[in-house]
């Protein structure tokens, strides 16, 4: 197609703000194919293309802005649509007005490819176009997962994880694959409106270079290997907080368990044990004795509360045996060998503006939704002299926190644990998987996955699935992990070298024009 027939086509579309707005928003929507279950990895190189291009050819910067904000509104609403599954079957709202918290949801999400659109516009016609692009998402992309506690969910570079570019995770981490991905739609945009080339070279070679890239990953096999257990109950949503139902819960984790004793590592997920860990006591003393009697240990969510101070925490502690040296069966109360949740979950796990929102709806008062915070930096968990990494959840989802909490000299493995049972058969759970592979990747640790109700699974430190349980079926995945030594770029350097490169990368655009609007002013004065 010639520059012309293009702009001509473009301009058409644009003619009408409404048509040009569910284009947008169809295009949007359409990127969440990139991602798990569905995995198409080179679909966001024709979404963000056109979006990039379609901004870029705008002739307002309101024009611009509305079609960056129905881009980011059609990404996120589809992207997210599971979230509303919640909030209509927990939270006690008619599913047209679940379906509406969905929308407000997404068009704050949207505010973000909006500000992108902004900056696409502003640097139209600068010839670093698309090295200023990536800049600007990944800043972006940095202020999403800050503000109002963070939800760094559907970051482009995780569409990435069975792609070329995956290959760049050990070195520059997820944010460093989102910034080639956005440097690349944006040079092939630049070479469409402009014709110029050299960026568009210039990605090309980043994405040639993705099999060379593997060999710098920083990590390797050492040799050791740990037998594993993950247990994965699938106790229904509704059940989980039900007293009646607490004995059976215990238990049925009891009788899963039993036959795999003897297995040097076994894992409970989130809050596996429905009662207080006050209350529980009873329970954990002879879980404890019996784990340390067969030369096991087992790590287990629980929530640990404080009748004094009336806080709670959503914790995992560890059970049996703590080093090979140690027969285990020391279990005490508030031991330290314990991990608890730093990121909470809005509305799910505190609820901002608490006395004002709790009478309003039933979503503002769901089960277990007033925790405290654990501290940024814990130290790892110790379990039969393995060390492992811990996040719970949504934690999963923010690297700084697993950065902040790895030592490449004693971290064997990584780990986190979920109750996606909120979440039902959506993508959410698939999307949830997706984000702790690329943890594995990242920080060259093999990583464990212990899920209520699915999905279940061992992950290698390259980032690949080993094992996996099916969803919503009670079972046990027993696997052998490869451990690894060593540290890759990213586990320490974080993404500070790329936030740093970025910021200078605007500076350097913004500088030249702030420098002449001043000029101009001052003549207009003279």
């Amino acid at each position: 197609m010639s520059t012309t027939k293009l702009h001509s086509g473009l301009n058409r579309l644009l003619q009408s703000r409404w048509l040009s707005a569910a284009v947008m928003a169809s295009i949007g929507a359409s990127t969440t194919f990139a991602f798990a279950p569905f995995t198409f990895w080179w679909l966001p190189l024709l979404t963000l293309t056109a979006l990039c291009t379609l901004v870029s050819f705008s002739q307002r910067w309101q024009q611009a802005a509305w079609l960056g904000f129905c881009w980011g509104l059609g990404y996120f609403t589809a992207g997210l649509n599971w979230v509303h599954i919640p909030i209509e079957q927990f939270g006690g709202l008619p599913l047209l007005l679940s379906l509406a918290l969905l929308l407000l949801l997404s068009a704050y999400l949207a505010l973000y490819p909006l500000l992108f659109a902004l900056s696409a516009f502003w640097f139209r016609q600068h010839r670093a176009l698309p090295l200023l692009l990536a800049a600007c998402w990944v800043l972006l992309e940095a202020l999403r997962s800050w503000l109002l506690t963070g939800f760094p969910w559907l970051s482009p570079g995780y569409s990435q994880i069975e792609g070329p570019l995956r290959q760049f995770a050990p070195l520059i981490g997820e944010t460093g694959i989102t910034f080639v991905l956005l440097l690349s739609t944006a040079a092939l945009s630049h070479a469409l409106l402009k014709r110029h080339y050299r960026m568009l070279l210039l990605a090309a070679a980043l994405w040639l270079s993705t099999p060379f890239i593997g060999n710098w990953h920083g990590w390797q096999l050492n040799g050791n290997t740990l037998d594993v257990a993950l247990v994965q109950g699938n106790i229904k949503q509704e059940l989980r907080w039900d007293p009646a139902q607490e004995v059976s819960t215990m238990r049925l984790y009891l009788e899963l368990t039993t036959p795999h004793l003897g297995t040097p590592l076994i894992i409970w997920p989130e809050a596996a044990i429905p009662r207080v860990e006050v209350l529980a006591e009873p329970f954990l003393f002879e879980l404890d004795a019996l784990l340390a009697e067969y030369q096991s240990s087992l790590i287990t969510g629980i929530i640990d509360y404080n009748f004094y101070s009336l806080e709670a925490w959503n914790s995992l502690i560890t059970l049996g045996k703590r080093r090979q040296s140690d027969p285990g069966g020391h279990y005490q109360p508030g031991h330290s060998n314990r991990f608890e949740k730093h990121h909470l979950l809005p509305i799910g796990e505190f609820v901002p503006f608490e006395s004002l929102l709790r009478p309003l709806a039933p979503i503002f008062d769901l089960p277990m939704s007033s925790f405290s915070r654990g501290d940024f930096v814990q130290t790892n968990l110790i379990a039969n002299d393995a060390v492992l990494l811990p996040a719970i959840c949504f934690e999963i989802a923010f690297p700084r926190q697993l950065a902040a909490n790895f030592n490449p000299d004693t971290t064997d493995l990584l780990l986190t644990v979920s109750n996606d049972a909120w979440f039902g058969d959506s993508i959410g759970p698939h999307q949830h998987l997706q984000i702790a592979r690329m943890r594995a990747l990242e920080f060259g640790r093999p990583l464990l996955r212990a899920t209520n109700n699915g999905i279940t699974a061992t992950i290698a430190a390259d980032g690949s699935i080993q094992q996996q349980l099916p969803q919503f079926e009670a079972g046990v995945l027993t696997d052998t992990m490869q451990l690894s030594s060593g540290s890759t770029p990213y586990s320490r350097y974080h993404d500070w070298p790329l936030w740093i490169l970025s910021l200078l990368l605007l500076l350097l655009a913004v500088y030249p024009a702030s420098l002449k609007l001043t000029q101009d002013a001052r003549k207009q004065i003279k």
